[in-house]
């Protein structure tokens, strides 16, 4: 057994060479010889979210197209489909011709009512008459209006022509017609000078009877 120096001795040799051993591995870790500590692993890019999509851009509306403009009213026409009731002096649109619904009589004499009259009485040949009459050839040219001229005429039906002597005989008061009288009833195939040729159109209104002997 070893004696207590002994021992001690052992025992100062053992911490010795622990201690040196110690100094060596220190002092190679310092040299690098160590391990060295792995670099911290970089965290992944984070990834970018993905632009957000543009909404598509708001279709404009398309411009109001505007309002068609207001129809223009057409005059209104007369009964017989011809010259304006506010333009008495137009050459109304059948005045080439008489209307398949004219009245006709046995001596060739076209008419047709535009405005009624009112009563039953009815002028003679013998009887005057106050009367607005316009008229025309069937060209549409007017040849004379007492309308234009602002003043009713009147004449005894006798000392007219024709036509006007039996047309008129047809009508009420307050009766506006129309006349389309052949040639032979006014003033003939070869008429006198400033006489308008051919069949002739009027619009006649009677205003009043005046008997004969007044």
């Amino acid at each position: 057994m070893l004696n207590d120096s002994a021992l001690r001795r052992v025992i100062a040799v053992a911490l010795l060479a622990a201690a040196t051993g110690c100094s060596s591995e220190k002092a190679g870790g310092d040299k690098g010889g160590g391990k060295t500590a792995p670099a911290t692993q970089a965290a992944p890019a984070t990834q970018a979210a993905p632009a957000t999509q543009a909404a598509p851009a708001t279709q404009a509306a398309p411009a109001t197209e505007p309002p068609p403009p207001a129809t223009e009213a057409a005059p209104a026409s007369d009964p017989a489909g011809g010259a304006a009731a506010d333009d008495p002096l137009k050459a109304p649109a059948d005045v080439a011709a008489p209307p398949a619904d004219a009245e006709k009589t046995a001596s060739g004499l076209a008419s047709k009512v535009i405005k009624p009259g009112t009563g039953d009485k009815k002028p003679k040949a013998a009887d005057s008459v106050k009367v607005h009459y316009t008229g025309w050839t069937t060209d549409g040219k007017m040849f004379d209006s007492s309308v234009e001229r602002g003043d009713p005429a009147v004449f005894p039906l006798n000392r007219v022509i024709k036509g006007w002597t039996e047309g008129v005989q047809l009508m009420s008061v307050g009766e506006k017609r129309r006349f389309w009288i052949p040639a032979e009833l006014a003033y003939g195939a070869n008429p006198p000078p400033g006489a308008p040729a051919g069949m002739l159109v009027f619009d006649v209104e009677l205003i009043e009877i005046m008997p004969s002997g007044m």
